[in-house]
């Protein structure tokens, strides 16, 4: 008597449109993430790897242990830092958080 028929629905229209603007939030967090996380960090890799390279004898710089010293020898890889009176450390150029200047104070 009271019984009425239930009829499913059926596909949305334009389906092809939809896949496409799913994605646009996946691009747009990618873009934040690239500019606002990974440009600066390869910037300041690449800026220290060319403070790295241009390290000479005579320089004053602090490992990461943070060790003072003056570069006695330059090799491939390593570094020979003078930390007092006849002490001598070789260390890794990796290991060299920065060159210190005659303005910083200590």
């Amino acid at each position: 008597m009271f019984v009425t028929s239930a009829w499913a629905a059926g596909p949305p229209a334009g389906g092809g449109g939809s896949m496409i603007t799913s994605f646009i939030p996946l691009i747009l967090i990618f873009v934040i993430f690239y500019f606002l996380l990974i440009r600066p960090q390869q910037k300041k890799a690449k800026e220290h790897r060319l403070m790295l390279d241009a390290i000479k004898k005579g320089d004053k710089v602090v490992t990461s242990g943070g060790i003072y010293g003056v570069v006695e020898q330059v090799e491939q890889n390593t570094i020979l830092v003078k930390i007092a009176e006849n002490v001598k450390v070789k260390v890794r150029k990796d290991y060299i958080a920065t060159v210190r200047t005659e303005k910083e104070p200590e």
